[in-house]
């Protein structure tokens, strides 16, 4: 045993070995640019004491009529939009490439990209959407920001389908822009 022991001690202690990450090859560039991964909404004191009132007069409401789940519902959305608030918004790096889209740390190889859609309505509304085979995987919106529409449409449509039945931005995030969310 006394043996076993001293073997252990003369062996040279390993170095810890350096986490190795998986290199994933995606492609030559085509076309990037930097959006931001949650637009920063400007919200003023009038914002939050409209907000804080709707939700506080929703939260009674529910209590009052019994519809608790509802109360709950109000809550874990008043949280979340504080959490959100609270965390910095930080630009993410977009790279339309040969193999695929990268989006921040995610890359998404066009096999698995079902179509996009680009609406574009200046000032306000300039997205790429990016909707998948798999329904479980949901829609990604991407800011475009400068990037000229027609030459991101040129990019991608070797590479993908182009949905041109979706003509405006998604209820949500119209919803999110409106009401600063």
């Amino acid at each position: 045993m006394e043996e076993e022991l001293q073997k252990d001690e003369e062996k040279p202690q390993e170095e810890p070995q350096e986490e190795q990450f998986e290199e994933v090859d995606v492609g030559d560039e085509l076309l990037s640019w930097e959006t931001w991964d949650n637009p920063p909404a400007e919200r003023s004191r009038l914002w939050y004491v409209v907000m804080g009132s709707i939700g506080v007069a929703l939260t009674v409401y529910a209590v009052l009529a019994a519809n608790y789940l509802f109360a709950i519902i109000i809550l874990i959305i008043a949280v979340i939009i504080v959490v959100n608030s609270l965390r910095p918004s930080r630009q993410i790096k977009v790279y339309i490439t040969s193999l695929g889209i990268v989006f921040g740390d995610e890359f998404y190889p066009y096999q698995e990209i079902k179509d996009f859609s680009i609406i574009y309505q200046p000032p306000e509304v300039q997205i790429l959407y990016i909707d998948f085979h798999k329904i479980w995987r949901p829609l990604i919106t991407i800011q475009i920001g400068d990037v000229d529409p027609n030459v991101l449409r040129s990019t991608l449509l070797p590479f993908v389908f182009e949905n041109l039945e979706r003509e405006d931005e998604h209820l949500t995030d119209a919803v999110k822009r409106m009401y600063k969310l």
